[in-house]
């Protein structure tokens, strides 16, 4: 259990803000997309003993957050997770349901996490599951990256909304 937390954390760690390339066409740059930013704390909690085999070790944990900031609110999701025999190679998918307010506007939405780790190189993705938007937040889209400094976790959240909204 306490190597599949050290995953967790270490495939959170590695969250890295998507970069936009700019246009070569002369035509005018899109409107800027907002972003909002803010801390969260996390709580994983193991769910059963990990499956240990040659090749991975399987786990599952729960996912409690608390947003503070552009989001606030809570989360609750699940995440699974292999780590291999290779030092520094994981991989993880996670899904989790945020209920709270997006820069005042209440609802709820699901994030979609993928993250590897490929020989200590991380990747990570988590993205608004297309559709899951409630109330206010009907339509969303967006990315959010993650990092953690000082064992503090931050986001940034890129998002759009219909107009309107």
């Amino acid at each position: 259990m306490k190597t599949l937390l050290s995953l967790a954390v270490l495939c959170l760690a590695s969250g890295m803000h998507p970069l936009s390339g700019q246009s070569v066409s002369p035509s005018p740059a899109p409107p800027p997309t907002p972003t909002v930013v803010g801390t969260f704390e996390v709580k994983l909690i193991p769910q059963g003993e990990d499956d240990k085999a040659p090749g991975a070790t399987l786990g599952r944990v729960s996912i409690d957050k608390q947003f503070h900031g552009g989001i606030e609110g809570t989360s609750k999701g699940e995440m699974l997770s292999a780590l291999t025999d290779t030092k520094g190679s994981a991989g993880y998918v996670a899904i989790e349901r945020v209920t709270g307010t997006l820069e005042g506007k209440a609802g709820s939405f699901v994030l979609q996490h993928a993250g590897t780790m490929t020989r200590g190189t991380p990747e990570l993705s988590v993205t608004v599951v297309p559709d899951s938007g409630t109330g206010q937040l009907a339509g969303l889209a967006g990315r959010l990256a993650i990092r953690i400094d000082a064992g503090k976790h931050f986001y940034d959240f890129e998002y759009t909304l219909p107009e309107g909204k």
